[in-house]
């Protein structure tokens, strides 16, 4: 498959949700679907890294696959809002960048070898 730019994550989700009449959920309903497949990731890194495994009797599910839902919704959310989230990740790339500049110790040359 080829590498997909956030951009295009965006339209072809709208390509999809835009086939329904319905159209996306309202915010405060994709807030709740937002919650809901959060906690499903949760419980997936608990039953892989946690101390909680999974019981015989459950479904076979992947964290890929729970991170996938929760970025469908989140790419939802922000279609419906009519947020560009490369712009939004952009903003938060560079709040990072200069507020916590020094609050991390960064790899040096000689620290990669």
């Amino acid at each position: 498959m080829e590498e997909r730019t956030v951009k295009s994550l965006q339209d072809e989700v709208d390509q999809y949700i835009s086939q329904f009449k319905e159209g996306y959920f309202s915010p405060l309903a994709l807030m709740a679907r937002l919650t809901e497949e959060l906690g499903e990731l949760a419980r997936e890194v608990n039953h892989y890294y946690g101390e909680k495994k999974k019981k015989p009797t459950e479904a076979e599910k992947t964290v890929e696959e729970e991170l996938g839902d929760l970025l469908f919704v989140v790419i939802c959310m922000a279609n419906s809002l009519h947020i560009d989230l490369g712009t939004a990740l952009d903003r938060v790339l560079d709040k990072f960048r200069t507020r916590d500049k020094d609050r991390w110790t960064k790899i040096t040359d000689e620290g990669k070898k």
